[in-house]
């Protein structure tokens, strides 16, 4: 779930003032639709960045993107990123598929926050080093339960931040700790495309 996000306008320019204060930080990123191992802005305890989304699998060359907010702590691969390097990832909205009735077709749609155009996902970081010996910074995205104005169209979404907490998530252990097994806000949602 959540394979991939919206950064639009709007959120841009939202990303824009985080990077004004985070003095001296330039970020190159991707915008528009957000696929796996693109560099995508978060917002650290230090300050702004641009990072790759996804860890690399330990197994194959694939990434991963996603992990269960209500297991993370126990899993050797969250557990310490989530306890000493959280991040926020700013996104307009994020898209999941969902199957028409019996058949093959899906609909792909954009899940967004209602009357707010800027949606606060929780995530984590971590440090890695790639074949060719480079050292860079990765993210992925915590997911929850969904709530009931999404379900019927998965079963899963990213745990969702408010403005006001930012700071909270990206500081408090306690507030991490309670906002892990919290529930889900209602979203809303529109089909963005057939497919």
């Amino acid at each position: 779930m959540c394979g991939r996000y919206l950064i639009d306008d709007e959120a841009s320019a939202h990303i824009e003032i985080w990077m004004k204060n985070s003095p001296g930080t330039q970020l190159d990123y991707a915008t528009g639709e957000i696929f796996p191992t693109n560099i995508a802005p978060v917002m650290t305890q230090a300050g702004a960045a641009a990072v790759k989304w996804g860890f690399p699998h330990w197994s194959n060359s694939s990434v991963i993107i996603n992990a269960r907010a209500e297991t993370a702590l126990e899993k050797n691969m969250f557990r310490k990123p989530l306890r000493e390097q959280r991040c926020v990832i700013l996104a307009s909205g994020y898209y999941e598929w969902a199957a028409q009735g019996e058949t093959k077709k899906k609909d792909k749609y954009l899940l967004h926050m209602p009357n707010d155009e800027i949606l606060y996902m929780a995530g984590i970081l971590n440090n890695f080093r790639d074949s060719t010996g480079t050292d860079y910074t990765a993210f992925v995205i915590l997911t929850t339960d969904a709530s009931n104005s999404i379900s019927h169209i998965h079963n899963r979404m990213p745990l969702i931040l408010h403005g006001d907490e930012l700071d909270n998530w990206l500081s408090d252990p306690h507030f991490m700790e309670q906002t892990l097994h919290r529930s889900s806000p209602e979203l809303s949602w529109g089909i963005a495309a057939h497919g």
